[in-house]
């Protein structure tokens, strides 16, 4: 499966569990939760997070790779970051969408439960 098409779900499925946790631990106030979820779904805080498992040997290989072909796919472009740092999300995304795919839930959370705690 294609990258960009590995991003279009990876980054539902990722939204999705950091909803999850957010209501879980905040709340079930809208507003604030939209706020703080600029914390974990915004590109700028996607690459943050992705730096940090990187930095932390925390990926495999395997997801290594899968990242830097999500990261250098082609693909669109966005208006509120600039283009390595939506190419890094967009990894992110990817990732997580192949993860999902694979029917890998348990690595999902492990990566999530590291982002939500660095």
């Amino acid at each position: 499966m294609n990258s960009i098409t590995l991003a279009f779900i990876g980054d539902a499925v990722y939204e999705v569990y950091i909803r999850d946790f957010l209501v879980k631990k905040y709340g079930t106030k809208v507003n604030d939760l939209q706020k703080k979820s600029l914390d974990y779904v915004s590109a700028k805080s996607q690459r943050k997070h992705l730096e940090k498992l990187i930095a932390s040997n925390f990926l495999t290989e395997e997801e290594i790779e899968i990242f830097k072909r999500g990261r250098n796919a082609h693909g669109g472009k966005s208006k509120s970051s600039d283009i390595i740092t939506y190419k890094i999300a967009t990894g992110l995304e990817a990732l997580i969408g192949y993860l999902h795919l694979n029917k890998k839930e348990d690595r999902i959370k492990e990566i999530i439960e590291f982002i939500v705690r660095n």
